[in-house]
Order: C-alpha cells, then sequence, then structure tokens
C-alpha cells in the first residue's frame, strides 16, 4: 500500500497515440491518462482492484465535475509525473486534484475532479463504500502517536 493512501503517482512517457499532428497531446488524452491513473490508484487501494470494485462490488466513482487548467505543451516521448491527491473526502464524494508535471518541475496540466460514489444497481449516489473510506483513512501501521 501507499504510505499516503489519499496521494498517488506514477511516472508516465507521452506517447504517439496521445498527440495530435503537431506532435503535442490532444487535451482529451489528459483525461485518458489521469482515468488510467485513478483506476491504478483504485488498485493499490482495495483488494479486487478497480475491475473487481465495478464488476463485484458494482460500485462506480462516476465524474460530476471537471476543471481543467492546461499551462504548457507535452510533446511526444516527454516523460511526466501524473499525480493524484484527494482534497476532499466527503461522504457521497471525493474532491481530487490531478496534475500532469513534467521531470523538469513545470506543470503541464492540472484537473480538478469531484466523484460520486454510486450503486451500479441503481445508479444513484451512495455513502463512500465502507472498503474504499477504510483504505483512504486507515492510519498507516507505522505511524507513531504522541503522547497526550
Amino acid at each position: 500500500m501507499h504510505p499516503n493512501p489519499c496521494q498517488f503517482s506514477q511516472a508516465h512517457r507521452i506517447r504517439f497515440a496521445e498527440c495530435d499532428p503537431a506532435g503535442i497531446v490532444f487535451y482529451p488524452q489528459y483525461f485518458v491518462m489521469f482515468n488510467n491513473l485513478l483506476e491504478a490508484w483504485i488498485d493499490s487501494l482495495v483488494p479486487e482492484g478497480f475491475a473487481g470494485y465495478i464488476s463485484q462490488l458494482r460500485y462506480g466513482l462516476p465524474t460530476v465535475r471537471l476543471e481543467a487548467d492546461f499551462r504548457a505543451v507535452s510533446r511526444m516521448g516527454d516523460d511526466v509525473t501524473l499525480s493524484l491527491e484527494v482534497v476532499r473526502l466527503g461522504g457521497k464524494s471525493m474532491t481530487l486534484a490531478l496534475t500532469c508535471t513534467g521531470n523538469d518541475g513545470d506543470v503541464r496540466m492540472s484537473v480538478n475532479q469531484v466523484v460520486v460514489s454510486t450503486s451500479l444497481q441503481t445508479h444513484r449516489a451512495i455513502d463512500i463504500p465502507e472498503v474504499l473510506r477504510q483504505a483512504l483513512t486507515a492510519e498507516p501501521i507505522n505511524a507513531t502517536r504522541s503522547a497526550s
């Protein structure tokens, strides 16, 4: 498990398939990259992984709000880091801050995304399932506590 379950990042190389004829990332591809990052993050949090979360447990995490800022271009072959941070954990939804940062430290693109927890039986909002909430709020085993 990741040391802080509310933060997750992965290295990514910009691929030909993600670029437009100008050789830069075609903007919708960032949303695909970030969705893949979210799936990998859930894989790291719940035993069933993202596929099991959807197909076995029948929970969904659809996006209900998305705000994007495009700051600099990413080109085919660029190595970047895709990062995710939970900035708000509510009863039925989470607000995520997603960032694509070049190896030079420049932010290429950032997103604020609100996802809501849903039942795939009813397609209605539900409380964040315990399996996910526990993974996000559990204290790390090696955490030190201050004496009161």
